[in-house]
């Protein structure tokens, strides 16, 4: 039997704003008929699981994860999962479509504990058997459990504003979630980090000239193992992510600002303006300038 594909449509209720939080109390009998919590699926938006009580596995990709209270780790698109010999467990999911919601990505980047929790840790959950998960204490799960809680009452009651509520929360949950794991201290999360900490600097300092012996003195690793590890990743090299991440920063600028194109050039930290369009060009498909002039 093939695994279910869980549409966001059904999850996101009517308005079809795409957050929502839900409560997965595990019992002989499924909480609805939209409750796949124990079949196996997969769906196409990201769900932040938090467990709350109890212990069970859950099923990963064919592979069996013990989980318990205090866990804590980011279900991503097409990811097959379900949980199985659960023992009063209890699960919160903030299921959120990062396509369709403006979220501080730039912003939240430049924090170490999101590249390695957000965008590390899934792709390397197998490999490192779920050790670098993040994990709550008991005060730290307190305060993330308090503000689901409070992002539950706002999809229940939906008060006017409610949207504008519940982004923030969730992006308040994120960094939150973030913080925290920069305070892990077992060997796969402080590797996962030395990572995080190298797409940090590359964020927080985007038209600095990085080599890859500074990279990977930041990442306390070899440079053939920061590659292997950063394309893991990332699918790319760091020097390709930087190459990226300077002409968002520039597609960005051609459309706020009426900087020339060589002022942006020089700003995201290109010394040659030709050799920025070829790059612009390659990345983008059309030269800097005809992607201002088709902006609205």
């Amino acid at each position: 039997m093939k695994p279910i594909i869980a549409d966001g449509s059904d999850y996101f209720g009517e308005s079809g704003f795409p957050i929502m939080v839900g409560r997965s109390r595990l019992i002989d009998i499924p909480a609805s008929s939209r409750d796949l919590t124990e079949i196996e699926h997969s769906h196409d938006f990201c769900e932040l699981v938090i467990v709350a009580r109890g212990q069970g596995f859950q099923s990963l990709e064919g592979m069996d994860l013990l989980i318990s209270a205090g866990d804590v780790f980011l279900l991503q698109g097409r990811q097959r999962h379900f949980f199985h010999d659960r023992k009063n467990l209890e699960l919160i999911n903030v299921m959120y479509d990062p396509a369709q919601i403006e979220l501080p990505e730039n912003d939240l980047r430049r924090m170490p504990g999101y590249c390695a929790m957000f965008l590390l840790e899934p792709t390397y959950r197998k490999q490192h058997r779920f050790a670098s998960r993040l994990h709550l204490k008991r005060v730290q799960l307190a305060k993330i459990l308090a503000i689901s809680d409070e992002m539950e009452r706002e999809c229940r009651d939906k008060p006017p504003g409610y949207e504008v509520v519940l982004r923030t929360k969730l992006v308040e949950l994120i960094i939150t979630l973030s913080r925290t794991y920069k305070q892990g201290d077992s060997t796969e999360s402080q590797a996962l980090l030395r990572v995080g900490e190298v797409i940090g600097a590359m964020e927080n300092d985007f038209s600095n000239d990085w080599k890859l012996d500074a990279l990977a003195e930041i990442a306390h690793m070899s440079k053939n193992n920061l590659l292997k590890v950063f394309r893991k990743a990332t699918s790319q090299t760091p020097i390709n992510y930087l190459m990226r991440l300077r002409i968002q920063r520039a597609m960005e600028m051609l459309q706020k600002t009426d900087q020339t194109i060589t002022e942006i050039a020089f700003a995201v930290g290109f010394n040659d303006s030709n050799y920025f369009t070829r790059q612009f060009r390659r990345v983008v498909g059309m030269p800097p300038s005809r992607f201002r002039h088709q902006q609205p």
